[in-house]
């Protein structure tokens, strides 16, 4: 059975997530449904990563275990026939070969959080960057993200729902620049905890505006308590750009 790997790219507004759920829309339903369609296979396929309601994706990696032996050119463009009416587009197939995975072959992951800051609201970009009509000090913010990098225990940063077995991580980079009106976060870890970026960006937004320093930040930080996090970003602004791998697809 051979198994493809598949880098896509999605707009995650009008999806529950992207893990399939009963009843609701889905991006990962949306492609088991595509599938299904181009050549009459059910399946289950396996993620890089199961972005949130509302986060959106320009690199996640998703496998398929196909019956058939098709040219994977041919799985790209049969899909995208397929999910046509849908904001998903598969931008790239290859065979993958031994026993890499998706999820369990991935040595890390990458994010960006756009946050447009301006008065007026997004007309074009809407549900797509968080809008903050105050100005932000990106510089205090990148000094500020300094004290998040390297190995922590990130209680504070994580979602009280998240099922990971323990809450420290590895963040290899946090970094915050201004493009235009845009300040943008940019995160990098072999894995994240459940909401763990969006609960960053938000305490970081506190020190943009002034209400933190960066003391402060270490001080939520260090005391592992999620009632010290800041307001939570929401999942407008999330982007999952990208997912590295030791192994080649072939």
């Amino acid at each position: 059975m051979p198994r493809y790997r598949l880098v896509i790219e999605y707009d995650g507004s009008g999806y529950n997530g992207f893990q399939a759920q009963a009843d609701q829309p889905t991006v990962q339903g949306a492609i088991e449904d595509a599938v299904e369609a181009f050549c009459g296979q059910r399946l289950r396929l396996a993620a890089a990563g199961r972005t949130d309601t509302g986060v959106h994706a320009t690199g996640q990696v998703i496998q398929v275990d196909l019956e058939r032996d098709w040219p994977a050119r041919t799985v790209m463009n049969a899909l995208n026939a397929h999910l046509a009416a849908e904001p998903i587009a598969v931008l790239s197939a290859e065979v993958a070969e031994g026993d890499w995975h998706a999820r369990f072959s991935a040595t890390e992951r990458r994010y960006l959080y756009r946050i447009l800051t301006r008065p007026a609201p997004p007309a074009l970009e809407r549900g797509r960057v968080w809008h903050v009509k105050q100005p932000l000090d990106a510089e205090a913010m990148h000094d500020a993200a300094r004290a998040l990098t390297g190995l922590h225990d990130f209680t504070t940063f994580r979602d009280v729902g998240c099922q990971a077995k323990s809450p420290t991580k590895t963040l290899d980079e946090a970094s915050v620049t201004r493009v235009g009106e845009e300040v943008r976060l940019t995160f990098r870890a072999r894995s994240f905890l459940h909401r763990q970026v969006r609960s960053m960006t938000g305490s970081l937004v506190q020190v943009g505006l002034g209400r933190w320093t960066a003391d402060d930040l270490r001080a939520a930080l260090g005391a592992r308590d999620r009632a010290r996090c800041g307001p939570v970003a929401p999942s407008d602004g999330l982007y999952l750009t990208g997912v590295g791998y030791d192994q080649p697809a072939e």
